[in-house]
């Protein structure tokens, strides 16, 4: 027996209230709708640095809107996004079917036809396709719109259009394609979840064989197998409101999902006797579990709220079968409860294989992350979480004074010359000891953080400024229009801020032994920092062009950048004199420890 919860209508307004308190007023324009998305999608952090990176430019974008792409979790995200500025009762579901043409543009077109804004992303999803560094490509309609039907049949035409595509690339090709219409109601149920791990908040009761209590420090568990009819119906009444706690990772049902869920349908409905030794089962989270045996001999389990914490690949697939399964279907099961908020987050990480420990937590405890933490707490205005990755609710906080711990890593990264490993190794730079020990080191401080971190901000927000222009409707000067093609290719941020860092003699005009010693002290927040920076760029920005050669397939590239780099410096040590007054009065604002 399950009782439907209800919803509060308040609660569907909230993630509305989230999403303008984190982006009102923002440089992102109505795109901010699509890195909201993302944030919440995937527990991203830093949306400002991922939103300059991937937002595209306007005029020529063919109707993708935002471009990520993560290899080293295999995926990649396109979308088209749409902000209604009042209540509407759907979506454009034009503004889906253009999702046809982005992809067109991207996977299909020949490539030197592609416009040259749109190249990059071009080349580089396609290579990432033929390398089979993709695992899943999400193409994405977001929205601030009830979902409909409409636009449901245009996303299912873009998933066809893809799939064709990206099997002309690479025949026998694995990705899941995932197109979504991202809409209210998803929007909704994440901000929901990234609130509370239950959303299912009805009592539920089932009967069961047999099973066993196990008692921890502070939690409590109950081990057994429940019928397949009782997961059925579960997922027939509350949906994927049963996945809150791991919402992100239900992927649907279909034949091209590697045949996992419609592998365990299979068994389900032709061999569910056998179903118990086949399937893992279902790991879920309740607010509270009694136990009362019955006359029959049988077990009753009562049960305040659910949320399947592993397993949602096989709810899904039992839950929506054609009809409920045989009694001889059993599906093992064990449910927890606790009151420790913290180690709630513990258990949804652990037992959820989808939702996978971030890299840098593994130096959350290193004594260096420890001694930074502690600096971090002399300067104003500035948060440091020292490796540890914040939980799905911090992703949709707005954090103005936050220094995430992936970007800080990319940001020493270039800083100090390994501009492609901040680019394409985000991930080993906590992983490997060899290249974290590279940047983060007993000579680090948190002072010199803000430095770099500062620096690339900057150029982030360099490329933002001429990318809303053009959005805007303005007319971009020569040199404009060179330095959006030349922040459109990939890793050119990175690469700037590893060029403007090595340019850094000329600009103080004295030898650097050390570029670890460099801040502007302890007492500069990062806000001001930026600003010291801001001040400094606009004649190195003129010279971007300098480094178009570090590019190979308009991606940055190891021996092309080592060569690029030295020459930008020789022609800022050649300005110097013309720029001697704004060199000055930066080189004021450097301490060197």
């Amino acid at each position: 027996m399950v009782k439907k919860a209800k919803k509060s209508t308040e609660d569907s307004l909230a993630w509305e209230d989230a999403y303008r308190t984190r982006f009102g007023g923002s440089k992102f324009g109505s795109d901010a709708i699509g890195l909201f998305a993302l944030g919440l999608q995937f527990n991203l952090e830093d949306l400002e640095a991922i939103g300059a990176e991937s937002i595209t430019g306007g005029g020529n974008d063919k109707k993708c809107d935002l471009f990520y792409i993560d290899k080293e979790e295999g995926r990649c995200v396109i979308a088209q996004c749409y902000l209604a500025l009042s209540k509407k009762p759907a979506a454009p579901a034009n503004k889906a079917s253009d999702l046809n043409t982005a992809i067109t543009w991207l996977l299909s077109t020949p490539i030197n036809s592609v416009p040259e804004e749109l190249r990059p992303n071009a080349a580089d999803v396609r290579q990432a396709i033929r390398d089979d560094e993709l695992q899943e490509l999400c193409i994405w309609y977001v929205h601030n719109c009830p979902e409909s039907k409409n636009v449901a049949n245009e996303i299912t035409a873009v998933e066809h259009t893809a799939n064709a595509a990206i099997h002309k690339l690479r025949s026998n090709s694995p990705i899941r394609i995932l197109a979504r219409e991202f809409g209210a109601k998803h929007f909704d149920r994440l901000y929901r979840a990234s609130g509370s791990p239950i959303l299912v908040n009805s009592d539920i009761k089932t009967t069961v064989p047999t099973g066993y209590a196990i008692n921890g420090e502070d939690w409590k568990a109950y081990q057994t197998f429940v019928p397949g009819s009782f997961i059925y119906e579960l997922f027939d009444k509350h949906g994927a409101d049963l996945f809150s706690a791991n919402v992100r990772d239900y992927l649907g049902s279909r034949e091209t999902d590697v045949n996992i869920n419609s592998g365990i349908k299979e068994t389900a409905t032709n061999s569910p006797e056998n179903f118990w030794v086949y399937n893992n089962g279902v790991t879920a989270l309740v607010n509270r579990l009694s136990v009362r045996k019955l006359a029959s001999e049988k077990l009753q389990l009562k049960m305040q709220g659910i949320s399947i914490v592993n397993g949602a690949q096989t709810t899904g697939a039992i839950g929506s079968l054609a009809k409920a399964p045989k009694k001889q279907l059993m599906v093992p099961s064990r449910f927890i409860w606790t009151t420790n908020k913290a180690r709630v987050q513990d258990i949804i990480r652990y037992n959820n294989s989808q939702n996978k420990i971030s890299a840098s937590d593994f130096r959350s405890t290193d004594g260096i992350q420890k001694r930074l933490k502690e600096e971090f707490q002399k300067i104003p205005d500035a948060e440091y979480e020292g490796g540890r990755r914040g939980g799905t609710s911090d992703t949709i906080k707005r954090r103005p004074n936050l220094l995430p711990s992936y970007t800080v890593g990319q940001a020493l990264a270039a800083f100090h010359g390994d501009p492609v490993i901040a680019y394409n190794r985000k991930s080993e730079i906590w992983v490997t000891d060899s290249i974290y020990s590279s940047y983060f080191k007993e000579e680090t401080t948190a002072r010199h953080i803000v430095f770099a971190f500062a620096l690339y901000k900057t150029i982030g927000n360099k490329k933002l400024e001429i990318v809303t222009k053009q959005k805007n409707g303005q007319d971009l000067t020569k040199t404009e229009r060179e330095q959006l093609a030349f922040f459109e290719r990939k890793g050119s941020i990175l690469l700037t801020c590893a060029a403007f860092a090595d340019c850094l003699e000329a600009v103080l005009d004295r030898p650097i032994p050390n570029k670890f010693r460099l801040s502007f002290g302890e007492k500069t927040s990062p806000q001001k920092a930026d600003a010291h920076w801001t001040d400094l760029c606009p004649p190195l920005f003129s010279l971007l062009t300098t480094l178009n050669t570090a590019f190979v397939a308009n991606r940055i590239a190891t021996d092309q950048a080592k060569k690029a780099i030295p020459q930008f410096r020789n022609v800022v040590q050649a300005i110097a004199g013309p720029n001697k007054q704004i060199f000055e009065t930066f080189a004021s604002k450097v301490k060197v420890d």
